[in-house]
């Protein structure tokens, strides 16, 4: 982790900080630009709160799927030792972002809770148990597009579209309550809202309806990093052969 850190950011200038900077800037820029084109309260929920929850959670998933997909090709030199693995790669750039995001997260949230944008939390475990099972899911989907990139590099061109497909069903910029039944039943087949919604559960409170289904979210989590797991188990091999 600390060789990522230094490779990816230097050592001179914000260094290491920038793992927090970067989340930090593109979720204030949006809710600055967005604080121009939307209302102040949308649905009866401020839009910084909104924002905040929904943007910030897009962004853990997608630095965490980026910054997986180009891990190998950036570190090959280090798989000729024995002791390191591929999967350690894996972990050692999931674990940053994630670390980073969640840095960025909390300092939104206190910069918009100084504001007045926000209240404090309703339910801390709420937040944290959201988090944390939305940073296990994308963990399991990086790790599953990495396995598959190293078999075909047509998955690594596939990633970024999947990644903006990711946007409408990802329940970052909706919630299930302002859908129908009919269409928050299709989203809820998607396991990311569901940490989504969790997590805004927690900022929210019981006033603001919010749905969810905590098992359903773990075992989607737990089933992608198994599947995972499993893909990458011939990784050094598919390095080998090339």
């Amino acid at each position: 982790m600390m060789r990522e850190i230094i490779t990816r950011y230097g050592r001179e200038g914000l260094g290491f900080l920038w793992l927090v900077a970067e989340p930090l800037m593109f979720c204030l820029f949006v809710l600055v630009l967005w604080s121009f084109i939307k209302p102040e309260y949308e649905h009866g929920i401020r839009l910084g709160a909104f924002v905040m929850t929904g943007y910030m959670s897009m962004l853990l998933i997608r630095h965490v799927t980026s910054s997986s997909m180009a891990a190998i090709q950036a570190n090959v030199g280090l798989i000729y030792h024995r002791q390191i693995s591929v999967l350690h790669i894996y972990i050692s750039r999931a674990m940053l972002e994630i670390l980073g995001t969640s840095i960025a997260f909390v300092v939104v949230y206190l910069i918009l809770l100084t504001l007045g944008q926000v209240s404090l939390p309703h339910d801390m475990l709420k937040i944290l148990g959201g988090w944390s099972i939305l940073a296990v899911q994308s963990t399991g989907l990086a790790w599953i597009l990495a396995a598959l990139a190293l078999r075909s590099d047509a998955v690594e061109r596939i990633v970024p579209v999947l990644q903006y497909g990711l946007i409408p069903v990802s329940g970052a910029f909706v919630m299930a309550a302002w859908l129908p039944q009919e269409y928050r039943d299709i989203l809820l087949i998607v396991p990311f809202p569901h940490a989504v919604e969790m997590v805004r559960a927690g900022v929210f409170g019981e006033f603001v309806p919010t749905y969810y289904n905590v098992s359903y979210a773990l075992f989607w989590a737990l089933g992608m990093n198994l599947l995972a797991l499993l893909l990458l188990a011939r990784a050094r091999h598919h390095l080998e052969a090339e």
